[in-house]
């Protein structure tokens, strides 16, 4: 009884520690944005402050590997496994680039979160053609603009056993149509700080790890499903290594 309410505690102090440095660096990180995209590096360096501070203050620390993949002159699509309100704050440690997030639109609603976030994302309501079309449209005027985007090709977050759920075909066909390579990041014991079912958090360490570049050139259509399976199988082992290490 007595842990429980300690972890209560401690998950109200995570809260806190969420959103008040985020608050304060609000002006700071959206700022630049409202400036210009090519300033886009002051934003990403303040929030890559904020999730120190996050860190500092609640025990909960973030380590990137293998960012030297990442080459930062290029432009990427990212894609992530998604299985923890931790993985906000990962990503800017686990990938060195600036970048844009397709997010679903009930995100956008979080209070702070969603007025900080809102210009680092572009928000789709998955259950209308209509927004994905619209999402799409604009991932790609970004990408061409030399702007990074993320995605979580889950879907939503992994809540089963299973190392992965699914991958839906969204960022595969972006990437084709775009000719642009797709780096696979794997989030990794995110799940275990912040158990399935349960808000409550506890203190540890979340590992990020950046996989190598596939390439998309002279991809077509036909080769979507190839490309959806081979980064799902390379993530998906990824995961059931670490998992089998321990980490």
């Amino acid at each position: 009884m007595i842990k429980k309410f300690i972890q209560y505690l401690y998950t109200g102090w995570c809260a806190v520690a969420f959103v008040v440095p985020m608050l304060i660096l609000a002006i700071p990180i959206i700022m630049p944005l409202l400036i210009s995209r090519r300033l886009d590096f002051i934003t990403y360096f303040f929030i890559r402050f904020w999730v120190y501070c996050f860190s500092l203050l609640t025990g909960i620390w973030f380590i990137g590997h293998n960012k030297q993949v990442v080459d930062r002159k290029k432009s990427y699509i990212f894609v992530i496994n998604h299985t923890s309100f931790l993985d906000a704050p990962a990503i800017p440690i686990a990938i060195p680039s600036t970048l844009v997030a397709l997010g679903k639109k009930e995100l956008s609603k979080i209070p702070v979160f969603g007025l900080v976030v809102n210009r680092l994302a572009i928000w789709v309501d998955r259950s209308s053609a209509e927004s994905r079309k619209v999402s799409s449209a604009k991932l790609k005027e970004l990408l061409r603009g030399g702007t990074s985007v993320l995605v979580a090709p889950e879907g939503t977050r992994n809540n089963t056993d299973e190392p992965l759920l699914p991958f839906r075909y969204g960022p595969f066909r972006l990437a084709i149509e775009a000719q642009i390579p797709i780096i696979p990041v794997v989030i990794h014991n995110a799940g275990r700080l912040m158990k399935r079912g349960s808000l409550l958090l506890r203190p540890g360490v979340v590992h990020c790890y950046c996989l190598p570049e596939i390439s998309v050139e002279g991809l077509t259509e036909a080769d979507l499903d190839q490309l959806t399976q081979t980064t799902f199988e390379l993530m998906k082992q990824k995961i059931i290594s670490l998992n089998e290490e321990g980490q």
